[in-house]
């Protein structure tokens, strides 16, 4: 079949595309900047095309002779207005749709139990449902819980609080029931979707064999991963708003990717149904011990295909590098170094190509976790969203409160800051050669956003020569010592 795909560059669409093309079907991807797909093992495979699901640009193009479409976006860490967002992208998609006429549409969305007050969250994911359901094109609505995945949020949350916290009080979202699914069971039953029997038009709840407290997936996370049993100390008050807060300081995720997944597991989200299992004759899932120990497999061999932080954070800007000084309308700050290193041009890149992260940034490092922190306090990403991979990086990757804008293999890494900032601010990474000299170039630049924007610019120049001067320095010194 002919398959459209949205939010590909997110971490289950960036999973799924792959296995649609290994099931024989033609993909498309559609992408608000398809430069963020062009690194993934599977791009030219797939034919990628730019459009939004918000604005409807590129849509009616994209869906045109499509069988099935997969809809796979939602602002998960989205700001004010994200439910007024969700459900007109919801519906601007399913027009196109209907006017293309695609023969099925697909939706991932969550596993809420009925007749409960639910939060904004999972609200703008019950009607987003809703809305593909109500239109003339037959929709499959899959609903679930907590996935159990490498790379996912709801894994990375439950991996670093049974790690970090020997003894946690928490509050009684802990012994809520949830029925926890594998990622790659998630992602076959959304491929076999696709060829479900004509008509069908309704929501189908999926989950794995298994229904525990979150409390208990703890204690056998603890168990798998070979660690003593964690004391878990019960709280009656600890508001969604301050669990995502306190999850934030414990973990990579930041409060507000934590509190939608903390304001799901305020109820008990367990299946009512297994229809789907029935009708695809697929009743076979992973038990959570083995889709843990999956999971903590590939991240110990730093094979993570996506992660959570693979989308786009929604308030980061995406205007290009200005390259044009008409474009910067006359300011554009830089802040320029370079040093000729003693070792090979191969060497230097794999130091560059391997910063942030556990390696982090050669630099200053309680400069950099304090504007990781500040960023955090003021509801940015924060400074410990990690990488997908401690040594490779590709477009459209997270590293900690940057996104990799692009990649020239041996010559650029240019990342681009989506910390809270009153400007867009990039990071050029570069190896020259110069004659037979080794060359290592750094450009950091910053386009100021009204005065305050100026004036954040005068008082954080004082400290480049301590930041940006030593992860000069300390990137030509590792490369030599490498060397």
């Amino acid at each position: 079949m002919r398959i459209l795909v949205t939010g590909a560059s997110g971490y289950v669409g960036g999973r799924l595309v792959p296995r649609l093309l290994d099931a024989g079907h033609e993909v498309r991807c559609l992408a608000r900047n398809p430069d963020k797909l062009r690194d993934h093992p599977w791009r030219d495979r797939a034919e990628v095309v730019r459009g939004d699901v918000l604005d409807g640009s590129g849509l009616a193009e994209a869906s045109a002779g499509m069988d099935v479409a997969y809809y796979l976006v939602h602002a998960m860490s989205g700001g004010g207005g994200f439910v007024s967002q969700d459900a007109r992208g919801a519906r601007t998609f399913a027009r196109a749709a209907e006017e293309a006429g695609v023969g099925r549409v697909v939706y991932l969305g969550g596993l809420a139990p009925p007749g409960v007050a639910l939060s904004p969250h999972m609200s703008s994911r019950s009607e987003v449902g809703e809305i593909l359901l109500a239109s003339s094109v037959p929709a499959v609505v899959l609903r679930a819980a907590v996935i159990i995945g490498s790379g996912s949020a709801s894994f990375e949350m439950l991996r670093h609080l049974t790690e970090r916290l020997p003894v946690m009080t928490t509050p009684r979202w802990v012994r809520s029931r949830v029925q926890p699914i594998a990622v790659r069971d998630v992602l076959r039953l959304l491929v076999e979707s696709a060829e479900l029997p004509e008509g069908i038009n309704r929501t189908f709840d999926i989950g794995g064999p298994e229904v525990l407290t979150y409390a208990r997936m703890i204690q056998r996370f603890a168990e798998i991963a070979g660690i003593r049993r964690r004391w878990i100390l019960p709280v009656p008050l600890l508001s969604p708003g301050l669990s995502s807060l306190w999850v934030g300081l414990v973990t990579p995720v930041p409060p507000s990717i934590a509190r939608p997944l903390v304001e799901s597991l305020r109820h008990d989200a367990v299946t009512r149904e297994d229809d789907l299992s029935d009708l695809l004759d697929d009743h076979d899932r992973l038990r959570f011990d083995e889709a843990v120990r999956l999971a903590l497999r590939r991240v110990d061999q730093a094979h993570v295909d996506t992660r959570w932080s693979s989308a786009a954070w929604p308030t980061a800007p995406s205007d290009p590098l200005p390259t044009d000084p008409d474009w910067a309308g006359g300011s554009l700050y830089t802040d320029e170094r370079s040093r000729v290193v003693d070792a090979s041009p191969e060497r230097l890149w794999s130091v560059i190509e391997g910063i942030g992260g556990e390696q982090g940034w050669y630099s200053w490092p309680l400069a950099w976790a304090a504007r990781g922190w500040i960023d955090l306090a003021v509801g940015g990403v924060g400074p410990r969203r990690g990488r997908r991979d401690p040594a490779r990086l590709r477009t459209g990757d997270s590293v900690d409160f940057w996104r990799v804008e692009s990649v020239v293999p041996g010559r650029l890494l240019r990342l681009r800051a989506e910390m809270r900032l009153p400007g867009p601010a990039w990071l050029d990474l570069g190896v020259e050669r110069d004659g037979g000299r080794t060359v290592y170039r750094q450009r950091a630049l910053f386009h100021p956003r009204g005065l305050f924007g100026h004036l954040y610019w005068a008082a954080v120049t004082p400290f480049h020569g301590l930041v940006f001067g030593s992860m000069a320095r300390n990137i030509a010194r590792r490369a030599e010592r490498e060397a």
